[in-house]
């Protein structure tokens, strides 16, 4: 038994089924639904849809990478399936196109603009809200369902991902509806492995993605079923089997039609370095993220000065200044539920709902932070999107089996505990933001330590028309949301391009006090070298903070000559402009609207066009113009490739005089400068 409260839905009958090889059934009845719990969850996730549309097209083109893919997509099929870079299918972006062929059918049917492009992420946020909930709703109370939706929407990198167009969003949303399968699943009297075959597809294609990062959720999910399944242990095998099958199958066949493609009728397959989508699965977007090794990938001046290449690891990354903001309001607290429902269901029978719960919600959160925090691969802050909904439910069925252990201490002090990890640890996340809402700190400290104590003992206080341990609880929660619901506020508040934001308010590592402070003598401020740059905010290499790190990688729009110039001689190309690095490429084709050849791809480090390829498609005329160099703050050069067409082109062309970068007209070789261009030789 693990429930002591009418109102959950879970009830074990603890007796052994001998005629179907199972050692106990538990029985799950449908409980009579409150009349507020409807009302409640529409305003819920009403609330999340307004956050997540709110102003949505401020942020521009967000990540114009994606963005010109979209438009890509929505000029050509080819494109669309491919995840082309450009409508004339010469490179693909870097990563697999499911999130793609959301923004690129949006576009199709409302235009190509940041609204059309971003409308998809807001809907997807959403459905994974609405998605949780449903789950949590279906063994826990009400009150567990719509805490758990309500964590998840108020986590700030949330709210940053849903309104912004990079894949996450579509990750997120898959596998929310895996796990809502997945629990269906254990839900039929006798097992079901339709239920297992939707939630095998749907982490398939949440494969389509982002690639392996999809799968790490994969052995919680069949844990929970092999232990919790209502069947006998033969049946529960067979069913992981066609959890297994239905999960290669719906990843698998998007792979194997590119494979099977021939190379010289598609696009090449960006990020890696051998024209295969297969290097992308194992290498680059696959065991790279945990090795560190892969070919071809980027490397930033804020990092390199660090210890590490991506910043340190570790089993604290996700606390640390450039992570904590993001999800860890109220990681630690889904970490000690976690801990107690698992003790408190231990000896619970075989089936028992709550237990397959936490193994399916905690099972992600485990196996996704570790995966984040020791990871020695490419990682960004928002990638920890991927947590918030197991954080969400974690907490939601945590406090829930905890209220039904008010009665004795130990529930009544997980809870005060629980609040008491919450208040301090969004007390020291709030002294990291150095004068945002400076109040806040103060209120959530005295909140918290009225809430922590009003659960621990408000059995003891004299009764009245509400119990002190209601009012305690409904202060938790308050004081729970209200960091990080302040935080995705102002993370809508706040416009977000380039490849790496960061939601929330800037953070920075708190200032060490000294009782007795040396004085120091004065001294004129460094200046920076001519021609620097400073790679995000200059807040330290694990920040990633503010405006500028949102900037990072952000295509720069070009001029209205250029564009017009661009738009004058598309006709009769199949590129009108090739530049190294898809960000360049992205920020022209935006603006004209004109497929744009991506050289090197997004990190310009990828092995296409060879320079006798390049020299091909000028010879047929087929690339109008060429922009050397790449933008934003990577130190990198493009490929050996990229470096031998740029050399090549600015010895044999001219450039135009437009006002802007660099462009060199291919059908102008130098011995004709004088009559066909202003310009003069690079």
């Amino acid at each position: 038994m693990t429930t002591t409260d009418p109102a959950p839905t879970i009830r074990s009958s603890g007796q052994a089924d001998a005629s179907r090889g199972v050692d106990a059934v538990s029985v799950v009845e449908e409980p009579e639904r409150p009349r507020w719990y409807r009302p409640a969850l529409w305003v819920l996730l009403v609330l999340v849809g307004i956050a997540y549309l709110w102003g949505l097209g401020a942020s521009k083109w967000a990540n114009s990478f994606y963005s010109a893919a979209a438009q890509a997509g929505s000029v050509s099929w080819k494109a669309l399936f491919f995840g082309s870079s450009d409508a004339a299918n010469a490179i693909t972006v870097d990563k697999p196109p499911a999130s793609l062929w959301a923004m690129g059918l949006s576009a199709r049917v409302f235009g190509v603009n940041p609204w059309s492009i971003l409308f998809p992420q807001a809907l997807m946020g959403v459905g994974s809200v609405a998605l949780v909930v449903a789950t949590v709703r279906r063994w826990f109370r009400p009150a567990a369902a719509l805490l758990a939706g309500a964590v998840f929407a108020a986590t700030p990198v949330a709210a940053l991902m849903f309104r912004f167009n990079n894949p996450d969003a579509l990750l997120v949303l898959l596998l929310c509806a895996a796990a809502y399968a997945v629990t269906r699943a254990i839900d039929v009297e006798g097992g079901s492995w339709r239920w297992l075959a939707l939630a095998g597809t749907l982490v398939g294609l949440a494969f389509l993605s982002k690639m392996l990062q999809a799968f790490v959720v994969g052995p919680a999910f069949a844990c929970a079923y092999l232990v919790a399944a209502p069947t006998g242990l033969g049946r529960r095998i067979r069913d992981l089997s066609v959890l297994a099958a239905t999960t290669f199958a719906g990843a698998a066949w998007w792979i194997a039609i590119v494979e099977l493609w021939p190379a010289s009728s598609r696009p090449y397959i960006g990020g890696s370095q051998h024209n295969s989508v297969l290097e992308l699965v194992f290498g680059y977007n696959g065991f790279g993220r945990l090795t560190g090794n892969e070919v071809g990938s980027v490397r930033s001046q804020a990092t390199i000065a660090s210890t590490g290449r991506w910043g340190p690891t570790g089993w604290l990354r996700m606390f640390n200044v450039g992570f904590g903001g993001q999800i860890s309001w109220l990681l630690p607290a889904a970490l000690l539920l976690l801990v107690a429902g698992v003790v408190w269901t231990f000896r619970s029978p075989r089936t028992d709902r709550a237990r397959a719960a936490l193994i399916i919600w905690g099972g992600w959160l485990v196996t996704t932070g570790v995966m984040f925090s020791l990871g020695q691969g490419i990682i960004h802050q928002y990638y920890t999107v991927a947590l918030a909904p197991a954080i969400g439910a974690v907490i939601g069925i945590g406090a829930s089996l905890a209220w039904d252990r008010r009665s004795s201490v130990t529930g009544r002090a997980v809870l005060a505990v629980s609040i008491g990890v919450t208040t301090m640890w969004s007390v020291a996340l709030l002294h990291r933001t150095r004068g945002w809402y400076p109040w806040l700190p103060s209120a959530v400290l005295v909140g918290g330590v009225a809430a922590a104590v009003l659960l621990l003992v408000g059995d003891r206080l004299r009764r009245g028309p509400v119990s002190a341990l209601s009012v305690g609880a409904v202060l938790a929660v308050l004081v729970a949301l209200a960091p990080p619901v302040a935080a995705t506020a102002t993370t809508v508040r706040t416009p977000h391009t380039g490849a790496i934001p960061t939601a929330g308010p800037p953070m920075r590592e708190p200032r060490p006090r000294h009782r007795h402070p040396r004085p120091r003598p004065a001294r004129r401020p460094l200046r920076p070298p001519v021609g620097s740059r400073t790679v995000g905010n200059g807040r330290g290499p694990t920040s990633g903070q503010g405006p500028g790190m949102n900037g990072l990688l952000q295509a720069k729009p070009p001029t209205r000559p250029t564009v017009a110039a661009l738009r004058r001689d598309a006709a009769g190309s199949d590129w009108v402009l090739a530049t190294v690095g898809s960000n360049n490429a992205a920020g022209y084709q935006l603006a004209t609207r004109e497929p744009v050849m991506s050289i090197g791809g997004f990190n310009g480090t990828d092995p296409f066009p060879t320079l006798g390829q390049f020299q091909r498609l000028v010879a047929e005329r087929r690339v109008r113009y060429f922009v050397p160099g790449l933008q934003g703050g990577y130190q990198m050069g493009g490929s050996d490739e990229a470096k031998r067409i740029t050399d090549w082109v600015r010895s044999r062309f001219a450039v135009v005089d437009v006002g802007d970068a660099p462009m060199y007209d291919l059908d102008a070789p130098i011995d004709h400068a004088a009559r066909c261009c202003s310009g003069a030789p690079g």
